[in-house]
């Protein structure tokens, strides 16, 4: 709500200030010598609380500063005899102090006089009256007997009060009495009955006043309302009516209304200019009548007219002269109607057309001062000087009085009054002060200097020159650079000085100066204007329709002057954002995450600066899946159709796309729901095929982009007539799943296509071959039927067809399958094998005898598996049942296999053909098993390898090729060495230095060669690195040359190292290790750097060493390891107790502690006060106990004190207790006092603002809440 204020401040505050540059007063610097101007009062009518003081305001300013004086009922008020009251410092106003006395004395009509040497000004008459709350008069109200259907007032006649009270009904409980267009309060409190109900019996109605200046409640006595029909009253009364009815039937019947308030056919009220008309028509009748109302000469005033008490007042407020007239209210029921014309006149206190302004004139100048009041009757005028009639004044010549001005000419120093005008007719007055101040003074700028006015682009700009001087000073303007006076069309020079453009532009940004001159003199002041672009959002929030749980977001991008900062304000509804973290507002965005419902409606950004603001809006829309749809109806009801039609519910903000309709079939599958057709969502009826034997109830479903809503209520059962099955089963095989049966089977019908009761399937078979006969049997609720005996693999025709109790199905068709298979009798014949090469043999055979298949023929299958003690695993090929020969790839050469062929249909495999040998022939070989370099040295290496593990043959030898691999990686000479098939190493010999070499290895048979393996080794140039066993030189190393130059030195801070390294590894480390040791060597990276600082070495010696690693962490270089000593540096300790700080701090705190052991020793003697536990201990009467008067709790007693009063308490002599004084009075809370029960019931509760914020700020009291707490939450 803040945000929202901020946002209507700014644009009022705005047009305030633009409104305020123009129609400045012309006011008179506090500095210059002027007449008094009464600056604030109390209220006309003043009506003051008695348990407060009572302040009466009077303040003025004038130069000098004025003092004060007042009446009181028209005579000289003395206040320096009345000790009770104070005068205000620097003002007139008064305090009065009521302790001990009362309100009344002071009562009465006081008038304040402003005054110093250049005249009077006076106050209005301040009528004081004491706030009043008399108690309700004793009374015995009988109970009310009331036949049910007659009208009843109950009526409340509160005392009156001052102010008069609120009027509120309620029971034993402090519940508000129910009210509404049959029972309801009027104006003057009565409770009005149109008709009674037996619900209206109760013994508890209850009127309360609240007087709102003492805040006091009182009760009346409660009403006692009995509601009996005609027969309880004539039974009640016949005892004493001779059995004669007391009531008749018509009184209580339904009847035409009639007014109950006003009385007649007409009446009138009157009413005063800008007070609020309330007119009030209360009818009654049975039915419950209901109340309109209108002007009869023209339309009620829409924006000040409401209506109330269930339209029986009718209310206008802030009337007008044009709201006089007649106004009729109507009340009406089914038995007809009643009018009542109210004629409203409408009169008026005095008030301004012009109210007198204060004249400031130079010597010789003419004014005049105007006082024009109107007000119905017309109020008449008198004027006063100084608070003297002006009749009763000296004359002067250069006045002249007239009815509503008096005409100044010529006028001469000295002449400086206030004059009052008072104006007055029958319902009030006014009085106004205006003052004459001749003065002679040069012109002055009340402007401050090189203010800067900004303004945005396009606007109006308003340069203030506030001036005062006399004669009036006269403007003028002029702009930086220009020397001609600023007017014309796009400049505007109000009266009060003030300088506006109308529409600024950048070109006017500059330097302005206003001159102020007169007779006496001149003044200029200078101000700057600085015209701003304007605030525009350049990106507006679209329009978004999102689904529940979505995320949505809204964009506002900003463009504004750089100068000015902006402040962004989102709004929901034209209020604030809810507090809820779902909603994120960034710099240029609002995001509302996981959307609900109540995030609907309208999101508006603002952008405010200091200047101006834009805003842009856009709708947040909810799509959520759409409502079911209502009202489903059947019409059209025939034998195998219907049409449904349904009311659509609501879409949610998304299109309905279809809708769905289901069917549940009550007879057959109650509780299951099957869709039946799709209708497009434009449609609201659909034409429904039915299936005959079917109970069903029909439900429809709506679908938009969001999903499906959920199911409509079920619509009304329709059951359909049985029928003879329209369709046989579907999906109808046979097939034997053993060698003797026939397994037919099909698919049941569901019960919807049953058609009927009764349901069956005749299910027919006979064989193809030959003239056999039909055989048949009849099943039910089953789905396949076992034709045992049959011959093997023989084929049949098969029919199943539906039957009901009503008749059978159209007859099927029939269709063909096989009895069961049998596994093959006999293997493939004419079985060989041609190999192709060493990979590759090719097996051929006959077909079987169809006679030895003994079902369908599928393929033939060819088992095979090398002949190998290790190798026990078989393999299958599977070919086709039209093959008669297959390929086996993937062989392994120079081996022996073995291989046999089978036959196979649906049943399984028959037996397999003798098994057959076959060798292949040998092949190139593997690769070599493994490929090592060992034994490295300046110009030697040895290769070692591992004989394949694949050999395909006889091993005729082994090929060995290598080549040297320059720095960019170039190939050198290939170099080639046939080797015998024994061997499995060799050994190179002068081979270069420092150089890597490929190796390539492969092994031979008479085929040819199999494929190389190779490996990639450096011949090391380093010595010491041949020795080093964390070198693994088997790896590949890389042709660079090692370290050189590696030296060493010893500091303060560490130990420095410094190498050379040539290699092309760069992952480098320093290693070190404690010389004689056996702990591992340390390792430090040093990041590619050719010097490192060893930090944090105990003293001792070292060996410390540069390596390079590769990617894999392998050392390929190694430096010598050097000897370093790390000496024992002496330790530099000082003495603390030596420091001149330390002894400072010893003597501070030995101070210190002396200090407290003093306190403590002065305290622990020190006489006087005690703690109350002593005094318990003491005094075993708890009552003689004294308490704080702060917080309740046991307070300290003073040996030299005890027979004073308590602390803080505070007893006048007369022994009664100010409001202010007491906190705890029982009268704050509702208790003592007024605030006690009285005599006829009635109670008196507190109301006081103040006790609730004590209440507020801790002093809770133990009690029960008090009745009047209740109440007040209604009044």
């Amino acid at each position: 709500m803040e945000s929202i204020l901020q946002c209507v401040l700014h644009v009022s505050i705005t047009v305030l200030l633009l409104l305020g540059h123009m129609i400045t007063a012309l006011e008179v610097p506090l500095d210059l010598p002027q007449p008094p101007t009464i600056t604030h009062q109390s209220p006309k009518d003043y009506i003051v609380d008695p348990r407060e003081n009572i302040v009466v305001h009077c303040e003025a300013k004038g130069k000098p500063h004025p003092s004060f004086s007042w009446t009181r009922n028209g005579t000289h008020f003395d206040i320096d005899k009345d000790p009770k009251v104070m005068k205000k410092a620097g003002a007139g106003t008064l305090v009065i102090d009521i302790s001990g006395e009362k309100a009344e004395a002071y009562e009465g009509v006081y008038q304040c006089t402003a005054r110093n040497e250049h005249g009077a000004a006076v106050s209005n008459n301040i009528v004081i009256r004491q706030s009043r709350s008399p108690l309700w008069a004793k009374e015995r109200i009988e109970p009310i007997v009331a036949q049910e259907g007659v009208s009843l007032v109950l009526q409340c006649r509160p005392p009156a009060g001052l102010p008069p009270p609120i009027i509120f009904w309620m029971d034993n409980n402090f519940l508000r009495l129910p009210q509404n267009s049959r029972v309801s309060q009027a104006l003057n409190g009565d409770l009005y009955f149109s008709n009674v109900r037996a619900e209206d019996t109760r013994s508890d109605y209850i009127c309360y006043a609240r007087f709102p200046h003492t805040q006091t409640i009182q009760q009346k006595q409660p009403i006692t309302v009995r509601v009996l029909n005609v027969d309880a009253i004539n039974e009640t009364m016949a005892a004493f009516l001779n059995d004669t009815d007391f009531f008749s039937d018509s009184p209580s019947g339904e009847r035409r209304p009639t007014f109950l308030v006003p009385s007649g056919a007409s009446s009138s009220a009157m009413v005063l200019r800008g007070d609020v008309l309330q007119l009030e028509c209360i009818a009654e009748g049975l039915p419950t009548p209901e109340i309109s109302w209108r002007k009869d000469s023209g339309d009620l005033p829409m924006n000040r007219t409401t209506l109330h008490n269930f339209q029986k007042t009718l209310m206008i407020s802030d009337v007008t002269e044009a709201d006089a007239g007649d106004y009729r209210c109507m009340a009406s029921n089914s038995q007809g109607a009643v009018y009542h014309i109210i004629t409203v006149t409408v009169k008026a206190a005095p008030y301004w057309i012009r109210t007198p302004k204060n004249l400031i004139l130079a010597p010789k100048e003419n004014g005049v001062l105007s006082c024009l009041p109107s007000g119905n009757p017309k109020p008449t005028i008198s004027w006063s000087m100084n608070g003297i009639p002006i009749e009763n004044s000296p004359r002067d010549p250069s006045r002249k009085v007239e009815e509503d001005s008096i005409i100044f000419s010529d006028v001469q120093p000295g002449s400086s009054a206030v004059y009052q005008c008072n104006t007055s007719n029958e319902f009030g007055y006014l009085l106004a002060n205006a003052f004459v101040n001749v003065l002679a003074e040069p012109p002055r700028v009340l402007t401050r200097p090189n203010k800067v006015y900004p303004v945005i682009t396009n606007g109006p700009a308003l340069l203030d020159c506030a001036t005062f001087g006399s004669p009036i000073p006269k403007i003028t303007w002029f702009k930086e650079g220009q020397n001609s006076v600023l007017d014309g069309d796009d400049y505007e020079q109000h009266k009060n000085g003030t300088l506006e453009i109308h529409t600024a532009q950048k070109a006017d940004s500059g330097k302005y100066t206003c001159v102020a001159m007169n007779s006496l003199g001149k003044k200029e002041n200078h101000v700057y204007l600085e015209v701003k672009e304007p605030t525009r959002i350049l990106k507006q929030p679209e329009y978004k329709v999102v689904q529940r749980n979505g995320n949505v977001l809204f964009e506002c991008k900003v463009k504004h002057d750089p100068s000015l900062i902006p402040t962004m304000t989102w709004l929901k509804n034209d209020g604030e954002l809810p507090d809820d973290e779902r909603f994120v507002v960034d710099m240029d965005s609002l995001t509302i995450y996981n959307v609900t419902e109540g995030d609907e409606g309208t999101y508006t950004c603002i952008m405010n600066t200091t200047l101006d603001q834009d805003t842009a809006s856009a709708k947040l829309t909810l799509m959520d899946q759409p409502d079911p749809p209502t009202d489903l109806e059947m019409t059209e009801l025939q034998a195998r159709s219907v049409q449904l039609t349904w009311v659509p519910g609501s879409d949610n903000n998304s299109p309905i796309q279809r809708f769905i309709i289901q069917y549940e079939d009550v007879l057959h599958q109650q509780g299951v729901w099957h869709n039946l057709t799709e209708v497009p969502g434009t449609k609201t009826t659909a034409h429904l095929e039915l299936s005959p034997y079917v109970l069903y109830t029909f439900r429809v479903l709506a679908v938009n982009e969001v999903g499906f809503s959920q199911p409509s209520y079920p619509s009304a059962r329709y059951q359909t007539e049985p029928a003879v099955p329209e369709e046989n089963p579907s999906e109808v095989d046979a097939a034997g799943n053993e060698h003797d049966n026939l397994v037919i089977s099909w698919k049941a019908l569901t019960s919807l296509q049953s058609n009927g009761p009764g349901l069956q399937y005749k299910v027919s078979w006979r064989q193809t071959d030959g003239d056999k006969d039909w055989e048949s049997v009849s099943v039910a609720n089953v789905s396949k039927y076992v034709v045992s005996g049959t011959p093997t693999y023989v084929k049949y025709e098969v029919k199943v067809q539906a039957v009901n109790d009503y008749g059978s199905a159209p007859e099927p068709n029939a269709i063909r399958g096989f009895s069961g298979e049998d596994l093959p009798m006999a293997p493939p014949e004419a079985v060989q094998v041609l190999v192709e090469n060493s990979t590759l043999a090719e097996v051929q055979w006959d077909p079987i005898n169809p006679q030895m298949v003994r079902g369908w023929l599928k393929g033939y299958k060819v088992y095979y598996w090398k002949e190998d003690p290790q190798i026990e695993e078989q393999k299958v090929l599977t070919f086709g049942r039209n093959k008669t020969q297959g390929k086996l790839a993937g062989l392994q050469p120079y081996s022996l296999y073995t291989f046999n062929v089978r036959a196979f249909n649906g049943k399984g495999e028959g037996p397999p053909s003798p098994n057959q040998q076959f060798n292949t022939p040998e092949g190139v070989p593997g690769p070599p098993a493994s490929l090592r370099i060992t034994n490295p040295s300046l110009d030697s290496l040895t290769v070692e390898w591992g004989p394949p593990v694949e050999l395909n043959g006889q091993l005729t030898g082994y090929t060995l090729r290598y080549q040297p691999i320059n720095s960019t990686n170039e190939l050198g000479p290939l170099e080639e060495v046939s080797l015998p098939a024994n061997k499995t190493s060799c050994t190179l010999h002068s081979l270069k230095y420092s150089t890597r070499y490929k190796f390539y290895l492969n092994a031979n048979t008479v085929k040819g060669a199999g494929p190389a393996v190779t490996e990639e080794t450096v011949i090391i140039m380093d010595e010491d690195l041949m020795h080093h066993p964390a070198v693994d030189v088997g790896k590949v190393r890389p042709t660079s040359p090692g370290f050189g130059n590696v030296s060493s030195s010893v500091g303060e801070d560490g130990a420095v190292l410094s190498w050379e390294y040539w290699g092309l590894d760069k992952n480098l480390f320093v290693e070190y290790t404690v010389e004689n040791s056996k702990e591992e060597w340390t390792k430090e990276s040093v990041n590619g750097s050719q010097t490192y600082l060893l930090k944090g070495l105990k003293p001792g010696t070292y060996k410390v060493r540069v390596v390079a690693k590769d990617h894999t962490g392998v050392t390929v270089h190694s430096s010598q390891e050097l000897s370093i000593t790390v000496p024992v540096i002496p330790s530099q300790q000082v003495d603390i107790a030596t420091q001149g700080w330390f002894i400072g701090l010893m003597c501070a705190i030995a101070l210190l502690i002396l200090v407290l052991l003093i306190a403590c020793f002065i305290k622990r003697n020190k006489g006087g006060k005690y703690p109350v536990k002593e005094k318990e201990d003491a005094h075993a009467d708890p009552e003689i106990q004294p308490m704080k008067d702060d917080d309740g709790t046991f307070g300290e007693y003073s040996d030299t004190e005890d027979h004073k009063p308590l602390k803080g308490s505070r007893t006048p002599s007369n022994g009664t207790v100010k409001k202010d004084d007491s906190d705890d009075s029982l009268v704050d809370y509702g208790e003592g006092g007024e605030g006690q029960f009285n005599e006829d019931g009635s109670f008196i509760g507190q109301y006081s603002g103040k006790k609730e914020r004590d209440t507020a700020e801790g002093n809770e009291s133990s009690e029960a809440p008090s009745p009047v707490n209740a109440m007040n939450s209604f009044v």
